[in-house]
Formats: C-alpha cells, sequence, structure tokens
C-alpha cells in the first residue's frame, strides 16, 4: 500500500530520536559502571567489576534497595485500594456525571509534582495544618514528629502523587467491559458480589496490572519526594544514585546501581505485559 521511501521516512527518524537519547545513553551507563574513579578524580576506563562488588558487599545499598521496594509495594497497594473502588464507581454508578468526577480525578495531574510535594510537606510539619488541627481538638498536647521528615511522609506523598496513574488504566480496562455480560450475570441469578468477583474483577485485571506496574515503577524510581519529606529514615535508592551523580563524583557506581535498577524495571515490565497478554478479553 505505501512506497518504500514514505515507510522510511515514517520510521526512520522515530528509530533515530530512540537510538540518540534513549539506547546510546544506556549503553554509556552500562559501559560506565564498569569503569572506576582515580584518587585524583578523574575517570579511569579501564574494566572491572569492582562497582558490582561493592554493590553486592555493602549492606547500605540492599538495605536501601529493600526499603525503596517497601515503600514502592506500600504506594502501591494504597494506590490500588483508592484507585479501583474509584474507577469502579465511575464506570458503573456515577451516570450522567461520570465525565465530571472523571475531570476532577485527573486534575491533580495537571499541578506541578513539586507544588504537590510541598504542599503535603506544609501539612505534615510541626505548625502544618494536620498538626494544628490535631492541637485545636485538644487530642494531641505536643506536634507528631513522625508525619513529617519519616518514610510515612514519603508513602502518603507517593500514593497522592501516582494515585490517579493507577485509576486510570482500570478505568479504561472497567469501561471496555461488555455490558450485556453483567446483565448476564445478573439474569442467571448472581448476586451483586458474584457479578464482580467472577465476571467484572477477571475482566479487569489487565487494567489492574498496568496500574500497579505504573505505581511500583514510579515509586520505586522516585527521589524528590524522599529528598523533600523522607529525612534519614525515608532514603530510598534513587537519592543515593543522584548523591553519588553529584558531590560524591562516584559516577561509575552510580551507573552500576542505575543500570541493576534499569535490568529490575525491564523485567517487571515484562512480566506485566506476559500477564497482561494473558489476562487480556479479547
Amino acid at each position: 500500500m505505501f512506497s518504500r521511501a514514505y515507510k522510511a521516512a515514517v520510521t526512520v527518524p522515530p528509530m533515530l530520536w530512540v537510538t540518540l537519547f534513549l539506547l546510546l545513553p544506556y549503553l554509556l551507563m552500562f559501559c560506565y559502571s564498569f569503569w572506576s574513579v582515580s584518587p585524583l578524580q578523574t575517570i579511569l576506563h579501564s574494566w572491572t567489576h569492582a562497582n558490582y562488588d561493592k554493590l553486592a558487599t555493602t549492606p547500605v545499598y540492599l538495605q536501601t534497595l529493600l526499603r525503596s521496594m517497601w515503600i514502592a509495594l506500600r504506594v502501591t497497594l494504597f494506590s490500588l485500594l483508592l484507585g479501583y473502588p474509584l474507577a469502579y464507581f465511575l464506570s458503573f454508578y456515577a451516570g450522567t456525571k461520570k465525565d465530571l468526577f472523571y475531570q476532577l480525578v485527573i486534575i491533580p495531574l495537571w499541578v506541578s509534582y513539586l507544588v504537590r510535594a510541598y504542599a503535603w510537606k506544609t501539612i505534615l510539619g510541626s505548625d502544618g495544618m494536620l498538626n494544628t488541627l490535631l492541637q485545636y481538638l485538644h487530642l494531641t498536647q505536643q506536634p507528631l514528629e513522625f508525619l513529617l521528615y519519616s518514610p510515612f511522609a514519603v508513602v502518603l506523598t507517593l500514593t497522592h502523587i501516582y494515585t490517579p496513574f493507577t485509576f486510570l488504566p482500570i478505568y479504561a480496562s472497567l469501561e471496555h467491559i461488555p455490558r450485556n455480560l453483567v446483565e448476564a450475570s445478573h439474569d442467571l441469578g448472581a448476586s451483586p458480589f458474584q457479578t464482580f468477583w467472577r465476571v467484572i474483577f477477571p475482566l479487569s485485571i489487565p487494567g489492574v496490572l498496568a496500574g500497579v506496574t505504573f505505581a511500583f515503577v514510579l515509586s520505586l524510581g522516585d527521589f524528590l519526594a524522599p529528598q523533600l519529606l523522607g529525612g534519614p529514615s525515608g532514603i530510598m535508592i534513587s537519592n543515593i544514585v543522584v548523591s553519588l551523580f553529584g558531590a560524591a563524583y562516584e559516577w561509575p557506581l552510580g551507573a552500576a546501581i542505575s543500570f541493576c535498577m534499569l535490568v529490575m524495571v525491564v523485567g517487571l515490565l515484562f512480566v506485566s505485559e506476559r500477564l497482561e497478554k494473558k489476562w487480556s478479553f479479547s
């Protein structure tokens, strides 16, 4: 249907863009992970696996990675618990107000990430709105210190930021469920819960998988929220990478950690894609 020249004109520019700005940086990062830094703070282009040895033998990196995964898992769980019921309500019960509610859900995406993070910092601070309200109601005698600069603050902020990313694919999946299947389930005598559990939920699993993948991957790689609200106990692996590429000037070690995270994320995306295909409704 289309000439070879037209196909080349359409495909070559995107391929060049991906190669120059995605694949080549990944390749450069991979090379850096096998290099080292001299005592004179220069990059030595001599191949060594010392960075990966240090990553495997230094407990702080493994502990920080496990903490990051634990925080990302909690963010994913809370985002799912908030996003799925909301998507289910909008898809099946919102009626004529569906579009309005949908706009209200995605409006926070128009607000800058930093604005939302600083807003939670203001709310959770010692003199913030929440502590002031609790003391005004005489529920506490002094500010609650654990609200800010803690993993709790990081989880709360990331849940607020990434819940819309979980909601959107779930809502799209629920919207594509044929309503005649739901009606047939009711006609055959199934209760609302049985209809949800045996018809609606299985058909929405691809959207759930996409939503939880978004939440987990984005949370795992986040570094601004832990930096602004996490404190020493809320530092995540991305903060270490930022530090290694910044003041520490340990680019090879930072590249090694980044490449390990890249492999982990790609593996997760691969598993998620396979599961989505398995559970997809055709």
